[in-house]
């Protein structure tokens, strides 16, 4: 989202410039640099004009980082279209599959029938709220960064920006502990891995998620920008070093954290599922479960490691040195990859989780054959990594 952070300073409408001035479009996931002796095109000019060497720098997208071919500041520029574009397809993607995710949940049995289906519902809820809120972003980056929706909605979009992060990483990392918990502790665990505990538990992230973007509540407003424009964005009290904690805190608390409980609970289900297949001698299925279980655990951590670590490490880059042109590419790459994970996660779910792909096709089937495949269902034998809801049940959602 291209959001701005800003201190005080007035702006000379002759320069652009003014004094002390320390307004800053940036992405809401900040990145900053200081503007070391930096030669920029005319667009990339005009923002470090902003600053004073002494001041933390901040970029936004490419669309309003880099000028136009001509020249002319007042020409949208072909990376701000292929950027919008780029994002309208993400929002469309987005909003298809992760409201046919929650269809094919709710039209099969009630969301709070099991455990993974109320992970599984959350997850897609908060992309699909981030996504509702998307075209307001798009509308921004072709509007050059102006804002014309208010101070109220200015709030709103950029919490929901910000709150998708931090929710989904967070409903992720509770996910990955049910997993861990299921397939390493089968029998114990049942006492309290139950939906009321679980609908506890999501509530409770819902609410440190909030928490969790209190600088976005705080700070989020309208910016006066130059030509008696508004932007949208987050205004620091002190913008040269809050920058760093601002950053800092998000890199801990929305990634690395979360991406190091993920791993260490995958980790263990994996070991836990090859020493069971050992135990197991040549039972029936056996491999084959373990297989796709293995690709399930691979395919949502280099998800979730793959469109968020190529942001969160430019944001730690660039509070150290000074950027370069490639850098700025490189930086809407990242900004796009992890917007993509916003519509990433029902495809997992299908390609990869056989019984949730059985329960979208037999939900379009006539009411027999619908009635014979889940007789099917039913009918198969109980096994005992299924009673304990494995790591493949993430996707199971057929299976209790």
């Amino acid at each position: 989202m291209p959001d701005y952070i800003a201190g005080d300073g007035k702006w000379n409408r002759n320069t652009g410039r003014g004094k002390d001035s320390k307004l800053k479009p940036v992405h809401l996931f900040t990145i900053a640099f200081r503007p070391r002796d930096l030669t920029l095109p005319p667009r990339m000019d005009f923002l470090a004009n902003q600053t004073s060497n002494d001041s933390a720098l901040n970029i936004s997208e490419l669309g309003q980082a880099f000028p136009p071919d001509n020249g002319d500041l007042s020409s949208m520029s072909y990376s701000t279209i292929i950027m919008s574009v780029l994002f309208g397809i993400i929002c469309l993607v987005g909003i298809v599959g992760n409201s046919l995710v929650i269809c094919a949940v709710l039209k099969k049995s009630s969301p709070s029938s099991s455990v993974p289906d109320i992970f599984i519902v959350n997850l897609s809820l908060v992309d699909l709220l981030f996504l509702l809120g998307m075209p307001f972003l798009i509308h921004q980056l072709l509007g050059q960064g102006s804002w014309k929706f208010g101070g109220t909605m200015c709030t709103i979009i950029t919490a929901l920006d910000a709150n998708s992060q931090f929710t989904s990483t967070y409903i992720l990392t509770a996910m990955s502990i049910d997993r861990y918990l299921a397939t390493v502790y089968p029998f114990s665990s049942t006492r309290f891995r139950k939906p009321p505990v679980a609908i506890t538990a999501i509530c409770m992230l819902w609410a440190l998620s909030f928490l969790s973007i209190t600088p976005v509540w705080m700070y989020a407003q309208l910016i006066p920008l130059p030509g008696e424009l508004l932007g949208c964005g987050i205004r620091l009290p002190d913008p040269q070093w809050d920058i760093y904690w601002y950053t800092l805190y998000q890199f801990f608390l929305a990634f690395a954290i979360p991406f190091a409980v993920i791993t260490v609970a995958y980790q263990r289900i994996l070991l836990k599922m090859a020493r069971s297949s050992e135990a197991l001698t040549r039972q029936r299925g056996t491999q084959l479960r373990i297989k796709r279980v293995t690709r399930i655990a691979i395919a949502i951590c280099l998800a979730f490691f793959l469109c968020w670590a190529p942001f969160h490490v430019l944001q730690l880059v660039q509070l150290a040195i000074q950027p370069t042109l490639p850098f700025y590419y490189a930086y809407n790459v990242a900004i796009s990859l992890g917007y993509a994970n916003s519509c990433l996660n029902p495809f997992i779910y299908i390609l990869l989780g056989q019984n949730f792909r059985r329960r979208i096709t037999v939900s379009d089937q006539p009411a027999d054959v619908e009635g014979f495949f889940q007789h099917q269902v039913k009918s198969t034998p109980a096994d005992p990594s299924e009673s304990g809801q494995p790591l493949l049940h993430l996707v199971s959602v057929l299976a209790r």
